[in-house]
């Protein structure tokens, strides 16, 4: 069961990574980076609503990883 935690960690972490990039590379309406952002903007929505974006800078996929990495740590450790 830890694997497997620690798998869709990593996964969900990728997730956010390859966001991150393709908003920077491809332009909004590229399938591409729809496609990943359908996947990763549902869970980036409530941390936007607490902590909205600074300027140009959202700090929402960052927070969304450290939210996933103790998470993942806990429920690990919550099943041996």
């Amino acid at each position: 069961m830890a694997n497997f935690i620690n798998m869709l960690s990593l996964l969900l972490t990728l997730l956010v990574f390859v966001y991150i990039l393709s908003t920077w590379v491809f332009p909004p309406f590229h399938s591409f980076r729809q496609t990943i952002a359908s996947i990763v903007e549902p869970m980036l929505a409530p941390i936007r609503r607490v902590i909205p974006p600074v300027g140009m800078l959202d700090f929402s996929p960052f927070i969304l990883l450290i939210i996933v990495q103790v998470l993942a740590t806990i429920l690990i450790g919550l099943l041996g």
